[in-house]
């Protein structure tokens, strides 16, 4: 078992908290009449709350640490050299539609590194731990990257943009070049949980475009420490920058980037 830090202990208290309270609002929403605007309003709510709660436990525990998310923005620190990077609820489509595939992140970067990452899914209990040099964990568990060395034996993640986001041409067109080259492309619609799922050697392999840097801050360290490699889809990019991710094995990350790229 891992000996952590305070830091990560501070984040998980604040995610098993925050995890609560999500499973309560997902235990509703069969409940829920079928209308886009009440499910809209519903998580909408469950995304606030969780918020709330994470930042409620994070700053009373670190009152001086800056804090990035999507509904905050960039709120400064007093302490300019940390900060943390938090998604409340990702894959919210998947929540609003019973669907069990979500998670929260929570990640801390230090002088521009992330240094400890956190991805949990309630619904499973799994708690996806790194920090810097210690290594990656499933709850009590060490986890590594798969082995794999064959392209077309790996099974592989990422996550559609909707039909109405631009992204969605760019996206058929990767699956277009990947899914011929391995076993399988998922998309299961939570990226920080494709990345989680490398670092445990569930996929192989994954990519994701146009995402914010809180759906990949934690997952990117978690599949490092766990012996992968992580890198922009665009050559010698800053995936944190840009947003747009591969991660893999270290086995095909090479030869899994090259097909990509090429597309």
């Amino acid at each position: 078992m891992a000996q952590w830090s305070a830091n990560i202990n501070v984040m998980i208290k604040a995610a098993r908290r925050a995890g609560r309270m999500l499973m309560r609002d997902f235990g509703e929403v069969d409940k829920l009449q079928v209308s886009t605007k009440g499910t809209g309003e519903f998580v909408n709510r469950a995304d606030i709350r969780a918020e709330e709660f994470l930042r409620e436990d994070l700053e009373e525990a670190r009152a001086n640490y800056g804090w990035t998310s999507e509904r905050a923005g960039e709120v400064a620190g007093a302490d300019p050299t940390r900060r943390w990077i938090v998604a409340p609820l990702e894959g919210a489509e998947n929540f609003v539609h019973g669907l069990p595939h979500w998670a929260l992140s929570i990640a801390l970067e230090y002088k521009g590194e992330i240094v400890a990452g956190l991805v949990f899914n309630p619904i499973d209990e799994e708690l996806f731990v790194a920090e810097k040099g210690n290594g990656s964990w499933l709850n009590d568990q060490r986890i590594r990257v798969s082995g794999r060395r064959d392209l077309d034996r790996l099974i592989v993640g990422t996550t559609l943009p909707s039909g109405s986001k631009s992204g969605l041409p760019t996206a058929l067109k990767d699956i277009a070049h990947i899914a011929p080259a391995v076993t399988g492309v998922r998309n299961w619609g939570c990226s920080s949980l494709n990345l989680a799922y490398v670092a445990a050697g569930r996929y192989d392999a994954c990519w994701d475009r146009k995402l914010d840097i809180w759906n990949i801050a934690a997952g990117a360290l978690i599949v490092k420490e766990a012996g992968g490699l992580s890198q922009g889809i665009k050559l010698n990019s800053d995936p944190l920058e840009t947003g747009s991710i591969i991660a893999a094995n270290n086995e095909v990350f090479d030869r899994f980037a090259k097909t990509l790229r090429s597309a």
